[in-house]
């Protein structure tokens, strides 16, 4: 029986290492996973207590009247944005120490008890209705771990409560309920405080298109089961287009020096239920996805091979300063723009999405380095990848016979650009038809020089986008060959560009 494309593919131990690869061929991203890779560019707002007592974890224990920004300006923070060509924010609504950046009815360490607009600010509305206007997605980080919920009197995370059915929302005295349905759920004190949390995100301040479940924990001897599985079930029913990370959706690349592998799969093994959302992995591991460590984890005998396949495309996170808050003392170290087009490269370059953070200072407003270093950025994005060039010319499949190059394996394939007049470029850009699946696992592209095929790039995945940079030079004609793959693959796009920092 054919293997019918899906977004989760189940696996047998009987599976040959032929049936495996076939089955990874076969695993595609699904509509709301195919939408935020799009996005390509995605900025982070770390912004909260720390930035008012210049620490990168807070405590838990801080005065709630610290957060006092004297000029919030959420229109500044997008229209910078959007003018650097990021198409989405997500915003530390809660961090780790469990100050939150909206009036939650469910804690009183939150912005009511800040001097900020008389205890009548929110900053998440503040940003939902900016971006809103702007037409910019929002996406809302929610710290699964909480130190005041672990350091306060009656703080509820691992306080030893019995997991009992629950209505969420839950009722609050004296409080308007969230509008929605309700659901019930049998959880503990501390997973019904983060479900009507993320309740009140996804119904007060909707549309929210990703959600940032970050696993870091400033105390992990503390004990505390997160019911990781109800998260996921209230996320899918109010929010059917998020996607979230650390989630059934997107996945963490395992650093945040802003670099995705130069081998970059979006197709990983997982053992469990596909249907509970987890996934998890090593994401450290320097190989993720490849036809040998498919096949390791296959055949993994210390507890049981992997269950299924599943689409787990990378987000490459990493901050615009060497902090993720804004520290004045940081000013002079935001990053330049040629490490932000390598950044760019090695991450919307490699198939993953760019997860950018830029901190608001204490002001509320970013910096003007840093608005600097965006508007650089955007500009140069702007001139490099302009419209006009690439579709001036035909994309054309070459049969085996017509390609005097191709490899004898199999799958090889090769595609023709061809342009009606030679142009300069020093950017190849190259994309595979997702709807297919990513199935391409070596590669070389040439150009042609009036006599002969000339090599000017070789690599591994293109997956959803590859960027490849070569030495300047003036053809109208260029090859992309594939030499192997896991199956026959299908081309969206090969493009040129110069780009004017090389």
């Amino acid at each position: 029986m054919p293997i019918q494309f899906s977004n989760v593919i189940s696996l047998s131990p009987s599976d040959t290492r032929e049936i495996l690869l076939e089955k990874a061929a076969h695993v595609i991203p699904g509509p709301r996973q195919l939408a935020w890779q799009s996005l390509e560019l995605t900025a982070f707002i770390h912004f909260g207590i720390n930035t008012f007592t210049g620490r990168e974890w807070g405590t838990g224990l801080e005065d709630p009247s610290l957060f006092n920004p004297t000029d919030l300006d959420a229109r500044q923070w997008v229209s910078v944005l959007k003018d650097a060509g990021f198409k989405q924010v997500v915003l530390t609504a809660k961090h780790h120490d469990g100050f939150c950046l909206w009036p939650s009815r469910y804690t009183d360490f939150s912005v009511r008890r800040s001097p900020w607009q008389s205890g009548r600010g929110d900053v998440l509305r503040e940003l939902t209705s900016a971006a809103s206007q702007a037409g910019l997605r929002v996406g809302v980080y929610l710290s699964p771990a909480d130190l005041h919920e672990m350091e306060a009197p009656g703080g509820r995370y691992g306080n030893g409560s019995q997991p009992v059915p629950s209505i969420i929302p839950t009722p609050v005295p004296g409080q308007p309920p969230p509008s929605g349905p309700a659901f019930t759920f049998t959880v503990d004190d501390y997973n019904r405080y983060y479900l009507n949390q993320l309740y009140e995100l996804l119904t007060d301040y909707g549309p929210i298109h990703e959600i940032w479940f970050d696993g870091a924990n400033p105390k992990p001897g503390i004990p505390e089961t997160y019911n990781y599985a109800d998260w996921f079930t209230l996320v899918r029913a109010l929010a059917p287009d998020a996607v979230m990370f650390q989630g059934p959706d997107i996945r963490w690349v395992g650093n945040e020096n802003g670099f995705a592998r130069e081998t970059e799969w979006s197709v990983l093994p997982f053992k469990g239920d596909p249907a509970s959302g987890l996934r998890e992995l090593n994401a450290l591991a320097p190989d993720l996805g490849s036809d040998e460590s498919l096949a390791q984890a296959l055949a993994c005998e210390d507890n049981g091979g992997a269950d299924y396949l599943a689409w787990s495309p990378a987000e490459v996170d990493v901050s615009i300063r060497p902090g993720w808050f804004y520290h004045a003392e940081e000013d002079a170290q935001v990053k330049s723009l040629a490490d932000l087009l390598h950044i760019y490269d090695c991450s919307v370059g490699r198939n993953a999405l760019l997860l950018l953070n830029v901190p608001p200072d204490r002001r509320g407003r970013f910096a003007d380095v840093d608005v600097q270093r965006l508007g650089e950025l955007g500009a140069h994005l702007q001139r490099t990848f302009r419209p006009g060039l690439p579709q001036s010319g035909r994309l054309l499949r070459l049969d085996p016979p017509a390609s005097d190059s191709l490899e004898d394996t199999p799958f090889a394939a090769a595609w023709l650009l061809e342009l009606p007049t030679p142009i300069v470029f020093d950017l190849v850009v190259l994309q595979e038809a997702l709807s297919t699946g990513q199935r391409i696992k070596t590669f070389a592209v040439d150009a042609w020089d009036g006599k002969a095929w000339q090599p000017i790039a070789a690599g591994t995945t293109i997956g959803y986008k590859r960027l490849l940079h070569v030495a300047r030079q003036q053809a109208a004609r260029v090859r992309l060959r594939v030499l192997t793959a896991r199956a026959a693959p299908s081309l969206a796009a090969i493009q040129l560009f110069n780009d004017e920092s090389t």
